[in-house]
């Protein structure tokens, strides 16, 4: 089945390729539901005190 394979990935990042027939929509009709963002990053001893801004952001607003 080399060749063959299947993602969810958004439209307008493959429309050149759709266009250009290397690439196949399936499942149009279809989509995921969206349940949330995933952060994965090194432990907080590991980061800079930016990205820990941006670690945090998401959960101070979740309580609010």
């Amino acid at each position: 089945m080399q060749g063959f394979g299947i993602t969810y990935v958004p439209k307008a990042l493959v429309e050149k390729q759709i266009a250009d027939g290397q690439l196949r929509a399936v499942l149009d009709d279809w989509s995921l539901l969206f349940t949330g963002y995933h952060l994965y990053y090194p432990g907080r001893g590991q980061i800079s005190q930016a990205m820990m801004v941006v670690v945090d952001a998401p959960r101070q607003r979740a309580k609010a």
